[in-house]
């Protein structure tokens, strides 16, 4: 009989059952009082953050430039429609 782990014959193998317990690292990391806001802490933030800024800039400033073609009556991007 080998020393490792043995299943049972009607136990499914649960791909996250011996993993080990990140939580406390993650709570430490989350919980701490450094002034930096909640959504900008964590390794892999500024990865989704910078895009999610550019595009929310991006598209405001098309909507604002559009909104003041259209008072000026061309309903077009380029053109003089």
């Amino acid at each position: 009989m080998r020393s490792t782990l043995i299943r049972r014959a009607g136990m499914p193998a649960f791909p996250g059952l011996n993993r080990a317990n990140h939580v406390p690292k993650w709570q430490r990391l989350h919980q701490t009082e450094d002034g930096v806001r909640q959504w900008n802490k964590g390794p892999n933030a500024k990865y989704m953050l910078y895009p999610y800024y550019a595009l929310m800039i991006s598209t405001t400033s098309a909507s604002m430039y559009m909104m003041c073609r259209m008072v000026l009556g061309h309903k077009t991007w380029f053109a003089k429609g």
